[in-house]
């Protein structure tokens, strides 16, 4: 399995585990909006992670190459799109704002320690 592949199934996997941790975690040890907080900007960040993956997929697999226009303008809407949900999130009191941001760090934790994995695995390879 080449390199990128196996970045991108970890991180992949990783963000389901370390959001129902992090949940589970803030549930726990927290009030009921912290943990809210997490869940939603979990789901927020995981989703738009995947969106991302898979539109970058289909724009760049052949026979139907998209212009980057279009993938740019798909990458502003889900931008925009997760401004205003996380807007409504904020101001409608439903979510605490530290919560909030614990959950949207998920895909940031995952790409660091996937990277931290394979880097791993370059450095005890070239010592054997």
């Amino acid at each position: 399995m080449q390199i990128q592949q196996r970045i991108l199934s970890f991180v992949t996997r990783a963000n389901w585990v370390l959001l129902a941790g992090a949940t589970a975690a803030g549930a726990a040890l927290a009030a009921p909006d912290f943990a809210l907080g997490i869940l939603c900007g979990g789901l927020i960040v995981t989703v738009n992670f995947y969106l991302l993956a898979r539109t970058l997929r289909r724009a760049l697999t052949p026979p139907h190459l998209a212009s980057h226009n279009a993938v740019i303008a798909k990458y502003y809407l889900r931008f925009l799109a997760s401004a205003f949900i996380i807007f409504l999130l904020i101001a409608g009191g439903v979510v605490n704002p530290l919560g909030l941001v614990i959950g949207l760090s998920v895909v940031v934790v995952s790409i660091i320690l996937a990277t931290i994995r394979e880097a791993k695995k370059i450095i005890f390879k070239e010592a054997v």
